[in-house]
């Protein structure tokens, strides 16, 4: 078993979320992961939905290395692939298929370190894995291991192995996804005088987000938030004034503007014509550039975070907002092999050199971390 077959083997199981079904490859990990001395708990998310965590070497004195990806994967997109999205075929220095990049090859480098680290010196403080369910709409697996009252134990550090092709980044923006509702009256479109139009309302909402600007200052490492509605939907027929439609708010936020300061902005906004319901709220995370960790993982990754041109944080939301701040605010790294602009597309591919390439990083990070 090597990290190209092994990411081949993950890529076969189909987790497209809806519905996600990661029960299976999570007990094909977790199987793999107890050959090979790992103690392995399925903390149950829904019907057919696991999560996976995994320890070996754990000490009460040093806390563990925490290494965290997910199990699900994006729906295929209309566009035919060229290769079976499941097949995980290799060609042309890439191994193609749904997941390669986000994030089943970034699961599969952290196996094979984790597994290959005990081979010698056993890494101080030892190594926990968690791989979650339902990461892509929301972190929803890793929020409900939290709130179940799972015991996740302590950690030294954590890295979240989302698409990097293996350059570390120090955070990444929140999120606050919203479900937005407008009510009306409804009444024979020959007649709109005796109705209430609903998606009028929606329409003056939106437009009011489109000019929205959120009046707060660039955080040094995140940047500005963002907003994007993303999908609208209203009405029953041709000829009836609508009397409901909703539509779906995205907010990307940062320190300077948090999810709770963007949903009152929003909500004074948008006013009381609009019903606004939080569907996933997580904030931001970030991590110093001068902790120890950073500095390691800088060193290894052979990156000078004083560049100008480096790119220091991701756009993407990922488990870390519910992990990072779990554990006690660990110092937290996005770092992984895929390649981020091949995420959720059609012919999606992660380099075989970046796949090898992540083993050998993630397992001198272990090794090193806390010397």
């Amino acid at each position: 078993m090597n990290v190209i077959s092994l990411t081949r083997d993950l890529i076969k199981f189909n987790t497209i979320n809806p519905p996600g079904n990661e029960e299976e490859v999570a007990r094909y990990v977790g199987a793999i992961l107890a050959d090979h001395g790992f103690d392995v708990d399925y903390p149950k998310y829904s019907e057919g939905r696991l999560n996976v965590v995994a320890t070996k070497g754990l000490s009460g004195q040093v806390a563990p290395i925490v290494l965290t990806g997910h199990l699900d994967v994006v729906p295929l997109g209309a566009k035919e692939w060229k290769t079976d999205p499941f097949e995980g075929k290799v060609f042309d220095g890439k191994l193609f298929g749904r997941g390669s990049s986000d994030m089943k090859g970034g699961i599969a480098a952290m196996m094979m370190a984790a597994i290959q680290c005990f081979n010698n010196d056993p890494p101080k403080g030892g190594v926990k894995l968690i791989f979650t369910a339902d990461e892509e709409l929301g972190c929803n697996g890793a929020r409900h291991l939290r709130g179940s009252g799972y015991d996740i134990g302590s950690a030294s550090a954590m890295l979240v192995g989302e698409p990097t092709s293996n350059a570390p980044l120090i955070g990444h923006k929140g999120g606050l996804y919203i479900n937005a509702k407008t009510t009306g009256v409804t009444a024979h479109s020959s007649m709109p005088e005796l109705g209430d139009n609903a998606i009028y309302k929606a329409a003056r909402a939106i437009n009011s987000i489109e000019k929205l600007k959120f009046d707060v200052s660039e955080d040094n490492l995140l940047g500005f938030p963002t907003i994007n509605v993303g999908t609208v939907k209203g009405g029953l027929n041709l000829n009836s004034v609508p009397d409901k439609a909703e539509f779906t708010i995205d907010v990307r936020s940062t320190p300077k503007l948090d999810n709770a300061m963007a949903f009152a902005i929003l909500d004074k906004t948008l006013g009381p014509e609009v019903d606004l319901v939080k569907m996933v709220d997580l904030d931001a995370i970030a991590t110093a550039e001068n902790h120890s960790f950073v500095k390691l993982v800088a060193q290894v990754c052979n990156v000078d975070f004083n560049a100008a041109e480096i790119q220091k944080a991701a756009s993407y939301l990922t488990d870390a907002s519910v992990l990072t701040p779990w554990l006690n605010n660990v110092p937290t790294i996005i770092l992984g092999p895929g390649e981020a602009h091949m995420a959720h597309q059609t012919d999606e591919f992660c380099y075989v050199h970046k796949l090898e390439e992540a083993v050998e990083i993630y397992k001198k990070i272990i090794q090193e971390n806390g010397k």
